[in-house]
């Protein structure tokens, strides 16, 4: 047996974000994926300003070394409409998550974490936090799983992963084609959107929203690449998504939970990336501050008030999106956007990490009378 002060189940942003910050705080780190890199994911790749932010604090680096497409342009358009291009907004990165995984891991190794990575299947002795694969068997007073939204961790825990009333579902592709803009289409999938990110070698692609509410998710990306003027003839990638409803309590016992195992993806933006490396600094130093007193067993409390910040941001996204996707109040949210320069502006400082949903949501709170008249308005003039 092999012992460590934590284990960390997922090598994925959250993962490498918990073994990077473990690490450089000198605690024994193992970060254990069955998968090894680079691999490919499922991702808009969509690197905001509060993703770099939280990087820079996280990892003590200026920037990823990968290949990145800084885009300060955005087609805006919402339930088949265009509504605006926009030609000078925060600047949004975007870069493949082949080689934005694989550098954060690299990065967290170069910390110190030990290189479990390619191991295949694993057991997980929850009792004992006890890792097992081959011949080899790891402990570690605590272990932060970051093991995706089918966390295998969720389920030996809970039951299961998520719930499948709420959880989201994307497909996505890649494209060859260059020069193309920045693009975000709400509505395109029934409660989510489609987007197109230009990357260094091409675009990618991709549609999702709502699970239960889209029951033939591939007719969805058709409609949208056909309203692209692209053709449907390549490859297609799926993955479920968080849908905003995340774990209250992130784990049981001394295993917690981070990133899209524990359902921290913004429900509006589709955001992820940034959620997923602040929850695996929080689990790291909330891992640290339980072994430096002593008491291992308090890690999940440390662990879930320092998450309350993230929780509350999510609950504000919650609140907002019946306003963008109930069909009764959408078309007011589309008069609104066009009509509302703050509106406007608060949703693409949003999109790029500026600000946060609290003063957007008490906007949102007081513009919801006006917003549910044009809705009223707009539905008496087309019928």
């Amino acid at each position: 047996m092999l012992k460590f002060d934590l284990i960390v189940l997922g090598a994925g942003p959250a993962g490498s974000a918990t073994a990077a910050t473990a690490a450089r705080a000198g605690l024994r780190v193992a970060i254990v994926d069955k998968r090894a890199f680079p691999r490919d994911k499922l991702c808009g790749g969509g690197f905001t300003g509060r993703a770099l932010a939280y990087y820079q604090d996280i990892f003590g680096r200026q920037a990823p070394d990968i290949p990145t497409a800084v885009s300060r342009d955005l087609v805006f358009g919402a339930h088949g409409e265009v509504l605006s291009h926009y030609t000078d907004i925060p600047p949004i990165s975007m870069m493949m998550r082949r080689d934005l995984d694989n550098n954060l891991l690299a990065t967290a190794l170069d910390f110190g974490a030990a290189d479990y990575t390619g191991v295949g299947s694993t057991a997980l002795d929850i009792g004992n936090t006890e890792v097992s694969f081959g011949d080899t068997r790891l402990h570690a007073p605590v272990i932060v799983a970051a093991d995706g939204v089918s966390s295998p961790t969720a389920r030996a825990l809970f039951g299961k992963a998520f719930d499948q009333e709420t959880i989201a579902f994307a497909l996505e592709i890649e494209r060859p084609e260059k020069d193309l803009p920045l693009r975000i289409d709400f509505g395109a999938a029934e409660w989510g959107y489609g987007w197109q990110f230009p990357k260094t070698n091409g675009v990618t692609i991709g549609v999702g929203g709502i699970n239960a509410r889209n029951p033939d998710m591939k007719a969805a990306l058709r409609r949208y690449l056909n309203d692209l003027g692209l053709p449907d003839d390549i490859a297609i990638k799926g993955q479920f998504l968080p849908g905003g409803i995340f774990r209250k309590t992130p784990g049981a016992g001394r295993i917690l939970l981070a990133g899209d195992a524990a359902g921290l993806v913004d429900p509006i933006t589709g955001e992820g990336i940034a959620y997923a490396m602040k929850s695996g600094q929080l689990a790291a130093l909330a891992t640290q501050e339980a072994l430096r007193i002593g008491k291992p067993d308090t890690v999940l409390g440390l662990y879930t008030r320092s998450m309350r910040p993230i929780h509350r941001a999510l609950r504000q996204a919650r609140l907002i999106r019946p306003l963008m996707f109930q069909p009764f109040l959408r078309d007011g949210f589309v008069a609104g956007f066009r009509r509302s320069t703050r509106l406007r502006r608060d949703y693409m400082r949003l999109l790029a990490g500026e600000t946060e949903y609290g003063p957007i949501t008490r906007a949102a709170l007081a513009r919801a009378p006006r917003h549910v008249w044009r809705s009223l308005t707009a539905k008496r003039n087309t019928a």
